[in-house]
Protein backbone atom coordinates (compact mmCIF):
# COMPACT_ATOMS: atom_id res chain seq x y z
CA UNK A 1 0.00 0.00 0.00
CA UNK A 2 1.02 3.22 -0.63
CA UNK A 3 2.19 5.51 1.92
CA UNK A 4 4.21 8.74 0.84
CA UNK A 5 3.51 10.86 -2.45
CA UNK A 6 5.79 13.37 -4.03
CA UNK A 7 3.59 15.84 -6.11
CA UNK A 8 5.19 17.83 -8.64
CA UNK A 9 4.80 20.82 -10.78
CA UNK A 10 7.59 22.07 -12.83
CA UNK A 11 10.30 24.52 -12.89
CA UNK A 12 8.99 27.25 -15.92
CA UNK A 13 12.45 27.82 -17.63
CA UNK A 14 16.26 27.18 -16.96
CA UNK A 15 16.43 30.32 -18.99
CA UNK A 16 16.06 34.00 -18.00
CA UNK A 17 13.43 34.10 -21.34
CA UNK A 18 10.29 33.89 -19.13
CA UNK A 19 7.99 36.21 -17.06
CA UNK A 20 9.36 34.38 -13.24
CA UNK A 21 8.97 36.71 -10.95
CA UNK A 22 6.11 38.87 -12.83
CA UNK A 23 3.47 35.52 -12.46
CA UNK A 24 3.58 32.84 -10.41
CA UNK A 25 0.82 30.78 -9.69
CA UNK A 26 -0.04 28.75 -6.70
CA UNK A 27 -0.06 24.67 -7.70
CA UNK A 28 -3.38 24.39 -7.06
CA UNK A 29 -3.84 21.47 -8.75
CA UNK A 30 -1.63 19.51 -6.22
CA UNK A 31 -3.27 21.08 -3.42
CA UNK A 32 -6.38 19.32 -4.49
CA UNK A 33 -4.50 16.36 -4.52
CA UNK A 34 -2.61 17.00 -1.25
CA UNK A 35 -6.11 17.18 0.61
CA UNK A 36 -7.69 14.26 -0.62
CA UNK A 37 -4.29 12.17 -0.17
CA UNK A 38 -4.25 13.63 3.34
CA UNK A 39 -7.61 12.31 3.94
CA UNK A 40 -6.41 8.87 2.91
CA UNK A 41 -3.69 8.86 5.51
CA UNK A 42 -1.07 9.17 2.95
CA UNK A 43 1.89 11.43 3.70
CA UNK A 44 2.12 13.92 1.00
CA UNK A 45 4.77 16.39 -0.33
CA UNK A 46 4.41 19.11 -2.80
CA UNK A 47 8.31 20.27 -4.84
CA UNK A 48 6.82 23.64 -6.93
CA UNK A 49 9.94 24.31 -9.44
CA UNK A 50 8.61 27.96 -9.32
CA UNK A 51 10.23 28.69 -5.74
CA UNK A 52 12.18 25.65 -5.07
CA UNK A 53 15.86 26.10 -4.34
CA UNK A 54 16.92 22.37 -4.27
CA UNK A 55 16.64 20.12 -7.75
CA UNK A 56 14.16 17.72 -7.68
CA UNK A 57 15.73 14.55 -8.21
CA UNK A 58 17.36 15.63 -4.94
CA UNK A 59 14.52 16.12 -3.05
CA UNK A 60 13.36 12.60 -4.88
CA UNK A 61 16.61 11.38 -3.27
CA UNK A 62 15.68 12.75 0.06
CA UNK A 63 11.54 12.14 0.48
CA UNK A 64 11.90 8.72 -1.46
CA UNK A 65 8.22 8.85 -2.43
CA UNK A 66 6.35 5.68 -3.47
CA UNK A 67 4.07 7.44 -6.02
CA UNK A 68 5.22 10.72 -8.11
CA UNK A 69 2.59 12.93 -9.67
CA UNK A 70 3.50 14.89 -11.74
CA UNK A 71 1.49 17.64 -13.84
CA UNK A 72 2.08 20.74 -16.30
CA UNK A 73 1.98 22.46 -19.68
CA UNK A 74 3.04 21.66 -23.00
CA UNK A 75 6.50 24.09 -22.81
CA UNK A 76 7.13 22.11 -19.64
CA UNK A 77 6.67 18.42 -20.73
CA UNK A 78 10.66 18.01 -21.01
CA UNK A 79 10.89 18.80 -17.18
CA UNK A 80 7.57 16.34 -16.79
CA UNK A 81 9.46 13.71 -18.04
CA UNK A 82 13.15 14.01 -16.59
CA UNK A 83 11.02 14.24 -13.27
CA UNK A 84 9.82 10.66 -13.88
CA UNK A 85 13.13 9.66 -14.71
CA UNK A 86 14.54 10.59 -11.53
CA UNK A 87 11.55 9.13 -9.60
CA UNK A 88 12.07 5.44 -11.47
CA UNK A 89 15.87 5.02 -11.41
CA UNK A 90 16.53 6.70 -7.74
CA UNK A 91 13.34 4.91 -5.82
CA UNK A 92 11.12 2.76 -8.65
CA UNK A 93 8.19 5.02 -7.62
CA UNK A 94 4.82 4.47 -9.23
CA UNK A 95 4.65 7.36 -11.39
CA UNK A 96 1.44 9.50 -12.74
CA UNK A 97 1.34 12.09 -15.13
CA UNK A 98 -1.78 14.10 -15.19
CA UNK A 99 -2.85 17.89 -15.66
CA UNK A 100 -4.03 19.69 -19.05
CA UNK A 101 -1.15 18.84 -21.66
CA UNK A 102 -1.12 15.11 -20.22
CA UNK A 103 -5.31 15.74 -21.18
CA UNK A 104 -4.44 16.69 -24.32
CA UNK A 105 -1.77 14.87 -25.57
CA UNK A 106 -1.13 11.99 -23.26
CA UNK A 107 0.29 10.17 -25.89
CA UNK A 108 3.34 11.86 -25.71
CA UNK A 109 4.15 10.56 -22.04
CA UNK A 110 3.97 6.78 -23.76
CA UNK A 111 7.24 5.96 -22.16
CA UNK A 112 8.90 3.26 -19.62
CA UNK A 113 9.39 5.36 -16.88
CA UNK A 114 5.64 6.54 -16.82
CA UNK A 115 2.92 3.87 -14.95
CA UNK A 116 -0.22 5.78 -15.76
CA UNK A 117 -1.61 8.93 -17.64
CA UNK A 118 -4.92 10.94 -16.63
CA UNK A 119 -6.65 12.26 -19.35
CA UNK A 120 -9.53 13.90 -16.61
CA UNK A 121 -9.59 16.17 -13.93
CA UNK A 122 -10.80 13.51 -12.03
CA UNK A 123 -8.32 13.26 -9.01
CA UNK A 124 -9.71 10.61 -7.39
CA UNK A 125 -8.91 8.02 -9.98
CA UNK A 126 -5.29 8.70 -7.92
CA UNK A 127 -7.24 6.90 -5.18
CA UNK A 128 -8.51 4.50 -7.35
CA UNK A 129 -5.10 3.39 -8.89
CA UNK A 130 -3.62 3.46 -5.05
CA UNK A 131 -6.37 0.70 -3.90
CA UNK A 132 -5.88 -1.22 -6.29
CA UNK A 133 -8.95 -1.20 -8.65
CA UNK A 134 -7.91 -2.96 -12.01
CA UNK A 135 -6.74 -0.28 -14.71
CA UNK A 136 -9.26 -1.43 -17.49
CA UNK A 137 -11.97 0.32 -14.85
CA UNK A 138 -10.94 3.01 -14.35
CA UNK A 139 -12.36 6.18 -16.58
CA UNK A 140 -9.81 8.46 -18.43
CA UNK A 141 -6.57 6.29 -17.80
CA UNK A 142 -3.84 5.34 -19.92
CA UNK A 143 -1.82 2.39 -18.60
CA UNK A 144 0.93 -0.10 -19.94
CA UNK A 145 -0.29 -3.71 -21.02
CA UNK A 146 2.86 -5.48 -21.50
CA UNK A 147 4.62 -3.64 -24.08
CA UNK A 148 1.72 -1.61 -25.19
CA UNK A 149 0.11 0.99 -23.68
CA UNK A 150 -3.65 0.83 -23.86
CA UNK A 151 -6.41 4.21 -23.05
CA UNK A 152 -9.83 4.43 -21.52
CA UNK A 153 -12.60 7.07 -22.63
CA UNK A 154 -12.49 9.96 -20.22
CA UNK A 155 -15.52 11.46 -18.44
CA UNK A 156 -17.14 14.30 -17.49
CA UNK A 157 -16.06 15.39 -14.19
CA UNK A 158 -18.28 17.55 -11.60
CA UNK A 159 -15.66 20.48 -10.53
CA UNK A 160 -18.03 20.49 -7.42
CA UNK A 161 -16.86 17.19 -6.05
CA UNK A 162 -13.24 18.44 -5.83
CA UNK A 163 -12.21 18.85 -1.63
CA UNK A 164 -11.05 22.22 -0.29
CA UNK A 165 -7.21 22.39 -1.19
CA UNK A 166 -4.34 22.11 1.20
CA UNK A 167 -2.69 25.40 1.21
CA UNK A 168 -0.17 24.38 3.70
CA UNK A 169 2.42 24.81 0.60
CA UNK A 170 1.24 28.42 -0.42
CA UNK A 171 0.94 29.46 3.10
CA UNK A 172 5.01 28.48 3.55
CA UNK A 173 5.97 29.89 0.62
CA UNK A 174 3.30 32.89 0.22
CA UNK A 175 6.33 35.88 -0.66
CA UNK A 176 6.73 33.90 -4.06
CA UNK A 177 3.31 33.77 -5.64
CA UNK A 178 1.87 36.51 -6.79
CA UNK A 179 0.10 38.35 -10.19
CA UNK A 180 1.82 41.40 -11.02
CA UNK A 181 2.01 43.52 -8.14
CA UNK A 182 -0.56 41.52 -6.09
CA UNK A 183 1.77 39.61 -3.60
CA UNK A 184 0.69 37.01 -2.61
CA UNK A 185 -2.19 35.87 -4.44
CA UNK A 186 -3.91 32.60 -3.76
CA UNK A 187 -5.79 30.62 -6.55
CA UNK A 188 -9.67 29.94 -6.69
CA UNK A 189 -11.44 27.91 -9.03
CA UNK A 190 -14.65 27.80 -9.97
CA UNK A 191 -15.05 26.01 -13.33
CA UNK A 192 -13.52 23.32 -15.57
CA UNK A 193 -13.07 24.15 -19.48
CA UNK A 194 -15.05 27.07 -21.69
CA UNK A 195 -18.53 27.01 -23.49
CA UNK A 196 -17.00 29.15 -26.08
CA UNK A 197 -15.17 27.47 -29.54
CA UNK A 198 -12.33 29.83 -30.06
CA UNK A 199 -9.75 28.26 -32.85
CA UNK A 200 -6.68 29.27 -31.07
CA UNK A 201 -7.47 27.62 -28.04
CA UNK A 202 -7.57 23.69 -26.78
CA UNK A 203 -9.34 24.28 -23.27
CA UNK A 204 -12.90 24.17 -24.38
CA UNK A 205 -12.14 20.25 -25.51
CA UNK A 206 -10.81 19.78 -22.02
CA UNK A 207 -13.22 17.67 -19.47
CA UNK A 208 -14.26 16.01 -22.49
CA UNK A 209 -15.67 19.25 -23.68
CA UNK A 210 -18.16 20.30 -20.99
CA UNK A 211 -18.39 23.06 -19.05
CA UNK A 212 -19.06 22.25 -15.11
CA UNK A 213 -19.19 25.11 -13.17
CA UNK A 214 -18.96 25.00 -8.71
CA UNK A 215 -21.93 26.34 -6.54
CA UNK A 216 -21.15 29.94 -6.05
CA UNK A 217 -21.83 29.79 -2.13
CA UNK A 218 -19.09 27.45 -2.24
CA UNK A 219 -16.60 29.60 -3.76
CA UNK A 220 -17.40 32.63 -1.77
CA UNK A 221 -17.14 30.52 1.35
CA UNK A 222 -13.18 29.22 0.77
CA UNK A 223 -12.52 32.30 -0.64
CA UNK A 224 -13.29 33.75 3.09
CA UNK A 225 -11.43 31.20 4.91
CA UNK A 226 -8.30 32.08 2.37
CA UNK A 227 -5.73 33.76 4.38
CA UNK A 228 -4.38 35.91 1.58
CA UNK A 229 -5.91 39.57 0.55
CA UNK A 230 -5.60 38.81 -3.12
CA UNK A 231 -7.41 35.94 -5.40
CA UNK A 232 -7.04 34.96 -8.90
CA UNK A 233 -10.25 32.89 -10.44
CA UNK A 234 -8.68 31.22 -12.48
CA UNK A 235 -11.47 29.48 -14.69
CA UNK A 236 -11.18 30.04 -18.53
CA UNK A 237 -13.77 33.07 -18.08
CA UNK A 238 -15.47 33.50 -14.92
CA UNK A 239 -18.08 36.31 -16.79
CA UNK A 240 -20.32 34.27 -18.57
CA UNK A 241 -23.41 33.54 -16.42
CA UNK A 242 -24.43 37.15 -15.13
CA UNK A 243 -26.79 35.50 -12.71
CA UNK A 244 -24.38 33.79 -11.20
CA UNK A 245 -21.81 36.80 -11.12
CA UNK A 246 -24.44 39.25 -9.64
CA UNK A 247 -25.02 36.29 -6.89
CA UNK A 248 -21.13 36.68 -6.02
CA UNK A 249 -21.41 40.21 -5.49
CA UNK A 250 -24.11 39.59 -3.22
CA UNK A 251 -22.69 37.02 -1.30
CA UNK A 252 -19.30 38.51 -1.12
CA UNK A 253 -21.07 41.75 0.50
CA UNK A 254 -23.25 40.06 2.57
CA UNK A 255 -19.80 38.49 4.39
CA UNK A 256 -18.85 41.59 4.37
CA UNK A 257 -14.89 39.96 2.35
CA UNK A 258 -12.48 42.66 2.06
CA UNK A 259 -10.12 40.96 -1.11
CA UNK A 260 -8.48 41.77 -4.70
CA UNK A 261 -9.72 39.67 -7.48
CA UNK A 262 -8.39 38.71 -10.57
CA UNK A 263 -10.28 37.33 -12.80
CA UNK A 264 -10.63 36.22 -17.10
CA UNK A 265 -13.49 38.16 -18.73
CA UNK A 266 -14.67 38.55 -22.68
CA UNK A 267 -15.23 41.55 -23.83
CA UNK A 268 -18.60 41.19 -25.00
CA UNK A 269 -19.63 40.35 -21.53
CA UNK A 270 -18.54 43.68 -20.21
CA UNK A 271 -19.48 45.84 -22.94
CA UNK A 272 -23.00 44.34 -22.02
CA UNK A 273 -22.73 44.24 -18.86
CA UNK A 274 -21.71 47.92 -17.86
CA UNK A 275 -23.26 48.33 -14.69
CA UNK A 276 -21.80 45.17 -13.13
CA UNK A 277 -18.51 46.05 -14.02
CA UNK A 278 -19.23 48.65 -11.49
CA UNK A 279 -20.49 46.71 -8.75
CA UNK A 280 -17.21 44.36 -9.45
CA UNK A 281 -14.71 47.20 -9.10
CA UNK A 282 -16.82 48.04 -5.61
CA UNK A 283 -16.33 44.66 -4.22
CA UNK A 284 -12.78 44.53 -5.65
CA UNK A 285 -12.03 43.58 -8.79
CA UNK A 286 -8.52 44.70 -9.64
CA UNK A 287 -7.74 43.07 -12.63
CA UNK A 288 -9.94 41.77 -15.43
CA UNK A 289 -7.85 39.91 -18.26
CA UNK A 290 -9.58 39.96 -21.59
CA UNK A 291 -8.68 38.11 -24.59
CA UNK A 292 -9.26 40.55 -27.11
CA UNK A 293 -7.09 39.24 -29.44
CA UNK A 294 -6.78 41.48 -32.61
CA UNK A 295 -7.48 45.04 -33.48
CA UNK A 296 -8.49 43.85 -37.20
CA UNK A 297 -12.12 42.11 -37.43
CA UNK A 298 -10.43 39.54 -40.12
CA UNK A 299 -8.74 38.17 -37.79
CA UNK A 300 -11.22 37.86 -35.20
CA UNK A 301 -13.60 36.10 -37.41
CA UNK A 302 -11.09 33.76 -38.25
CA UNK A 303 -10.31 33.21 -34.67
CA UNK A 304 -14.24 32.43 -34.37
CA UNK A 305 -14.12 34.57 -30.90
CA UNK A 306 -17.75 36.13 -32.15
CA UNK A 307 -16.79 39.43 -30.57
CA UNK A 308 -16.31 42.80 -33.12
CA UNK A 309 -13.29 45.58 -32.59
CA UNK A 310 -16.31 48.16 -31.67
CA UNK A 311 -16.92 45.56 -29.07
CA UNK A 312 -12.73 45.53 -27.94
CA UNK A 313 -13.00 49.23 -27.73
CA UNK A 314 -16.30 49.67 -25.71
CA UNK A 315 -15.20 46.90 -23.11
CA UNK A 316 -11.70 48.83 -22.48
CA UNK A 317 -13.50 52.07 -22.25
CA UNK A 318 -15.86 50.27 -19.56
CA UNK A 319 -13.14 49.25 -17.72
CA UNK A 320 -11.27 52.28 -17.88
CA UNK A 321 -14.01 53.97 -16.53
CA UNK A 322 -15.19 52.05 -13.53
CA UNK A 323 -11.73 51.84 -12.37
CA UNK A 324 -10.84 48.09 -12.71
CA UNK A 325 -7.21 47.33 -14.82
CA UNK A 326 -7.90 45.79 -17.99
CA UNK A 327 -5.50 43.40 -19.12
CA UNK A 328 -5.55 43.56 -23.04
CA UNK A 329 -4.57 40.18 -24.12
CA UNK A 330 -3.50 40.02 -28.16
CA UNK A 331 -2.29 37.68 -30.50
CA UNK A 332 0.57 38.10 -33.04
CA UNK A 333 -0.70 36.12 -35.78
CA UNK A 334 1.80 34.50 -38.33
CA UNK A 335 0.34 36.49 -40.78
CA UNK A 336 1.05 39.59 -40.02
CA UNK A 337 3.03 41.93 -42.16
CA UNK A 338 5.13 44.55 -40.53
CA UNK A 339 2.31 47.18 -40.58
CA UNK A 340 0.33 44.85 -38.55
CA UNK A 341 2.73 45.62 -35.44
CA UNK A 342 2.30 49.03 -36.06
CA UNK A 343 -1.30 49.28 -36.41
CA UNK A 344 -1.94 47.19 -33.15
CA UNK A 345 0.51 49.53 -31.30
CA UNK A 346 -1.29 51.98 -32.69
CA UNK A 347 -4.79 50.94 -31.30
CA UNK A 348 -3.46 49.94 -28.11
CA UNK A 349 -2.52 53.55 -27.74
CA UNK A 350 -5.53 55.22 -29.37
CA UNK A 351 -8.02 53.10 -26.62
CA UNK A 352 -5.31 54.13 -23.66
CA UNK A 353 -5.25 50.15 -22.87
CA UNK A 354 -2.02 50.30 -20.10
CA UNK A 355 -1.86 46.58 -19.24
CA UNK A 356 -0.94 44.56 -22.27
CA UNK A 357 0.41 40.54 -22.95
CA UNK A 358 0.92 40.16 -26.49
CA UNK A 359 1.66 36.11 -27.57
CA UNK A 360 2.69 34.69 -30.64
CA UNK A 361 0.30 32.48 -32.53
CA UNK A 362 0.74 28.93 -31.58
CA UNK A 363 -0.87 25.90 -32.84
CA UNK A 364 -1.18 23.68 -30.15
CA UNK A 365 -0.03 20.30 -30.52
CA UNK A 366 -2.77 17.78 -30.67
CA UNK A 367 -5.37 20.57 -32.31
CA UNK A 368 -7.24 21.61 -35.40
CA UNK A 369 -4.88 24.48 -35.82
CA UNK A 370 -1.72 22.48 -35.77
CA UNK A 371 -2.88 20.44 -38.38
CA UNK A 372 -3.84 23.90 -40.71
CA UNK A 373 -0.13 24.97 -39.65
CA UNK A 374 1.34 21.03 -40.04
CA UNK A 375 3.23 22.10 -43.24
CA UNK A 376 4.88 25.27 -41.76
CA UNK A 377 6.01 24.08 -38.33
CA UNK A 378 10.06 24.49 -37.74
CA UNK A 379 10.02 23.56 -34.09
CA UNK A 380 9.61 20.01 -32.37
CA UNK A 381 10.93 21.55 -28.97
CA UNK A 382 8.03 21.30 -26.77
CA UNK A 383 9.80 24.22 -24.55
CA UNK A 384 9.13 26.19 -27.50
CA UNK A 385 5.13 26.40 -27.15
CA UNK A 386 5.45 29.18 -24.68
CA UNK A 387 3.93 32.60 -26.53
CA UNK A 388 7.57 33.70 -27.00
CA UNK A 389 8.78 31.43 -29.54
CA UNK A 390 7.84 31.75 -33.40
CA UNK A 391 6.99 27.58 -33.64
CA UNK A 392 5.22 27.97 -37.51
CA UNK A 393 6.77 29.62 -40.51
CA UNK A 394 5.50 33.59 -40.55
CA UNK A 395 4.03 33.79 -44.25
CA UNK A 396 4.64 37.44 -44.89
CA UNK A 397 8.47 37.68 -43.43
CA UNK A 398 11.16 35.67 -42.00
CA UNK A 399 10.97 34.05 -38.88
CA UNK A 400 14.31 36.79 -38.10
CA UNK A 401 11.82 39.44 -39.01
CA UNK A 402 9.10 38.44 -37.68
CA UNK A 403 11.36 37.96 -34.28
CA UNK A 404 12.66 41.56 -34.99
CA UNK A 405 9.31 43.04 -35.07
CA UNK A 406 8.01 41.09 -32.43
CA UNK A 407 10.06 42.66 -30.07
CA UNK A 408 10.05 46.17 -31.55
CA UNK A 409 6.53 45.65 -30.33
CA UNK A 410 7.40 44.55 -26.82
CA UNK A 411 9.85 47.42 -26.22
CA UNK A 412 7.54 50.08 -27.28
CA UNK A 413 4.82 48.27 -24.90
CA UNK A 414 7.25 48.50 -21.99
CA UNK A 415 8.23 52.06 -23.04
CA UNK A 416 4.57 52.70 -22.67
CA UNK A 417 4.02 50.73 -19.74
CA UNK A 418 7.09 52.45 -17.83
CA UNK A 419 5.55 56.64 -18.69
CA UNK A 420 2.16 55.41 -17.72
CA UNK A 421 3.56 54.05 -14.07
CA UNK A 422 2.48 50.79 -14.05
CA UNK A 423 4.60 47.93 -12.72
CA UNK A 424 6.65 49.51 -10.23
CA UNK A 425 8.21 46.77 -9.07
CA UNK A 426 9.71 45.66 -12.31
CA UNK A 427 13.35 46.21 -13.46
CA UNK A 428 12.43 48.02 -17.34
CA UNK A 429 15.76 48.24 -18.21
CA UNK A 430 16.01 44.56 -17.26
CA UNK A 431 13.38 43.47 -19.78
CA UNK A 432 14.29 46.15 -22.43
CA UNK A 433 17.29 45.10 -22.57
CA UNK A 434 16.62 41.07 -23.23
CA UNK A 435 14.08 41.94 -25.75
CA UNK A 436 16.96 43.96 -27.63
CA UNK A 437 18.84 41.33 -27.60
CA UNK A 438 16.15 38.57 -28.59
CA UNK A 439 15.67 40.84 -31.61
CA UNK A 440 18.75 39.58 -33.27
CA UNK A 441 19.55 35.94 -31.52
CA UNK A 442 16.27 34.23 -32.78
CA UNK A 443 15.27 33.30 -36.07
CA UNK A 444 18.86 32.93 -36.92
Amino acid sequence: MIKKALLIHPEISRTKYNFAGVIDNEPLELEYISAMLKSSGITCEIWDGQVEKIPAAEKIKDFRPELLYVCGRTRQEGFMKEYCRAAKSICGSVVIVGGIHAQHCFERFYISEVDYILRTFDIFKILDIINGVTPESISGLCYKCGDKWLSNEADPFDISRLPIPDRKYFYSHSDRYRYLELLPCAHVRTSYSCPFRCTFCYRNRLNCGEYTVRPIRDVVMEIRNIKCDNIYIIDDDFLIDKRRVEEFIRLVRKYGIKKKYVCYGRADFIAANQPLMAELKKIGFYYILTGLEASDESYLESYRKKTTVDCNETAVRTLNRVGINIMGMFIADLDFSPSDFTKLYSWIRRNKLSHVAVSILTPELNSSMFDKYRDRIISDDPAEWDYLHVVAKPKKMSVKEYYFHYHILMIRLFVKGWRDGIYDFLDYGSYIRSFLKNMFRFGG
